[in-house]
């Protein structure tokens, strides 16, 4: 676990860009499973997460076209039953962090692991979300 004050700034990236944050596996769980779409990102204090990650993710929010119904934020290590819920919805993706998920009315329909973060660019990061929006949120 992280000291809050030490993830704070982590956290407002998204949570000023109008993520919702949701500490609790049962808010989660509902958020996940809502009619709509729902994008999750699984935040973390890693260098991807600062450069890629948080900035690629904004940066698809913010690009003209279709967006998520909602977008709901967890950060691996201090929120864990949130973050354990998310994961558990995400199966058979294994457990990474940070992460980017998907889902429509319930069901996962694109998901981004870390090791599909690391090393790329937040341009490339926002490029493949905005794609899945056009596919998904439309």
């Amino acid at each position: 676990m992280y000291p809050e004050d030490l993830i704070a700034p982590m956290r407002a990236e998204l949570t000023n860009d109008g993520f919702e944050e949701i500490r609790d596996a049962e808010e989660m769980k509902a958020a996940i499973q809502g009619e709509g779409t729902t994008l999750v990102v699984i935040n973390s204090v890693c260098g991807c997460a600062a450069g890629s990650c948080r900035p690629g993710v904004r940066m698809a929010l913010s690009s003209p076209g279709a967006k998520p119904t909602r977008a709901v934020t967890a950060f691996a290590g201090n929120d864990k039953s949130s973050v354990d819920m998310a994961r558990g919805l995400m199966m058979p993706f294994p457990p990474s962090s940070p992460s980017i998920a998907l889902f429509k009315d319930g069901e996962l329909v694109h998901m981004i692991e870390r090791h599909h973060i690391e090393g790329r660019s937040a341009q490339a990061l926002a490029t493949n979300l905005t794609a899945a929006f056009e596919e998904f949120c439309s």
